[in-house]
């Protein structure tokens, strides 16, 4: 925690008139969810869970997380076009990761057919945690890249102005000035409306595919929202809505409910829980079809776990970013230590140090959308069993980052107010859009910080774990 806000931390009277004010802020700048009783009704909603103070952030790793994302944009551009990579690096997992292995069935099908889709929009959201090395100095450390659905770009548009808010009711003034604007929605909003513009008809819809429940409505409304602004047509549906309206024409056109779609905008298909028999053929459909999808199904290969574990290989990213030894070293800067789980004699070795010191790593299936990593005495115990099986190479293996806790209030509607050990989690997103081999824009489109109680070792906001927060760079 920031000196700055020692002095009031522990002040029961001056937390609890913050906090009340804090609430009523959220609600009135619009950081806001659907309710979990009533997750389908906007007619009830409650503020997004968000912290009471802005957490303290190094400036040097907060300007170096930003410095790189143009690399890593570059990067996952590259590996989406790459298939002999692609087909390397997930050969063991598809053998074992079924849900991994149906993507890249359609990703196969659709190379074999031949790409109809000439524009491509990446948005992704690199997130990174602070590693408190054994002299007290923090290093960045990315955590994982995703490069589909990556949320909450709208709602931290809002949240700085809630934290400027709550520090002037502290007397903190002059610290509220220092805080940085930020609207990742917007910038968000920039790319798709750029590949709208160059796929090239005016008539042509943006299509936001959602899920079933939709909690997290307004995150999206804000990047909707905005390209609204920009005269660009919204409508919102659900693979189910694709099987049953979904066609293609003979030029691989995609029109639902006879309107044409030049952007199809995923907050939904990254985790197997998303699909049935119906939402698969939906998705071929989808992947198989001219409009510009984000992402297509090969950037949400890139940034499946064992493409990072890859990455981090001797070599790997000279080959993928020929020529471009700055953004090589800028990028490998920021990795942790990977290990990979394949079979042979490198995986048993890896295994066994892991099942000896189960602390010292985090074990990452090859999912998305928070809750799924293992650690500790789980992390132990599923190495043992699937240490002798193919099964293992469906896992990654990560050293665990060491953050340096601070301290902090978490707002959660209907929860107690009390003060936790917080670690944060920096996400920095980004956007590119590429037409055939020429890439228009490459861009940083704003920062996400969560930040969660140091009892809970895994999950975001989404997850009911993390919160919002703003990063008051120290």
């Amino acid at each position: 925690m920031a000196a700055a806000w020692q002095d009031v931390v522990r002040d029961a009277a001056a937390v609890r008139e913050a906090a009340a004010v804090a609430v009523d802020a959220a609600l009135l700048a619009g950081v806001l969810m659907r309710t979990g009783e009533q997750p389908h009704a906007s007619d009830v909603v409650n503020y997004a869970p968000f912290t009471l103070l802005p957490s303290a952030v190094p400036r040097a790793l907060f300007e170096q997380a930003y410095a790189v994302q143009q690399d890593f944009n570059l990067l996952v551009d590259a590996i989406s076009q790459n298939k002999e990579f692609l087909e390397q690096t997930l050969a063991s997992t598809i053998k074992v990761d079924d849900f991994t292995a149906r993507l890249f069935r359609i990703y196969m099908q659709v190379l074999e057919e031949g790409l109809a889709q000439t524009v491509f929009l990446g948005i992704n959201r690199s997130d990174y945690m602070f590693d408190c090395g054994q002299d007290g100095t923090a290093a960045l450390r990315q955590i994982e890249i995703n490069t589909i659905a990556a949320s909450f770009g709208g709602l931290t548009s809002r949240t700085a102005d809630v934290h400027g808010l709550v520090l002037r009711v502290l007397g903190k003034t002059e610290e509220a000035s220092h805080l940085l604007p930020n609207n990742p929605a917007k910038g968000l909003a920039l790319g798709i409306a750029k590949a709208w513009e160059l796929y090239g008809s005016q008539r042509a819809v943006v299509m936001f595919l959602v899920e079933e429940v939709q909690r997290n409505i307004f995150d999206q409304r804000y990047v909707e929202n905005e390209l609204w602004n920009r005269n660009i047509r919204v409508i919102r549906k659900r693979f189910r809505d694709v099987f049953e309206q979904g066609s293609l024409d003979a030029s691989r056109r995609l029109y639902m409910d006879g309107q044409e779609v030049a952007v199809v905008y995923y907050r939904e298909g990254y985790v197997p829980q998303n699909y049935d028999q119906q939402n698969w053929e939906a998705r071929l459909l989808l992947e198989r079809s001219r409009a510009v999808k984000c992402p297509d199904i090969a950037t949400q290969l890139a940034g499946t776990k064992k493409v990072q574990q890859e990455l981090s290989r001797p070599g790997t990213l000279e080959k993928l970013l020929p020529g471009r030894p700055e953004a090589v070293a800028r990028i490998r800067a920021t990795f942790a230590g990977l290990y990979s789980l394949d079979e042979g004699e490198e995986g048993d070795r890896i295994a066994a140090t892991a099942i000896a010191n189960p602390d010292r790593f985090v074990l990452k299936p090859q999912r998305e959308g928070g809750g799924n990593n293992l650690y500790g005495e789980e992390l132990k115990q599923v190495l043992e069993k699937i240490k002798d099986s193919p099964e293992r190479t469906s896992y990654i293996l990560m050293d665990k980052i060491k953050p340096q806790p601070a301290l902090n209030y978490l707002l959660r509607a209907h929860s107690p107010l009390q003060v936790s050990e917080c670690v944060s989690e920096l996400g920095i997103f980004g956007v590119y859009v590429r037409q055939g081999q020429e890439l228009v824009l490459n861009q940083a489109a704003g920062h996400l910080l969560r930040t969660k109680a140091v009892e809970h070792a895994d999950g975001g906001v989404a997850a009911g774990v993390a919160v919002l927060d703003t990063p008051f760079l120290v």
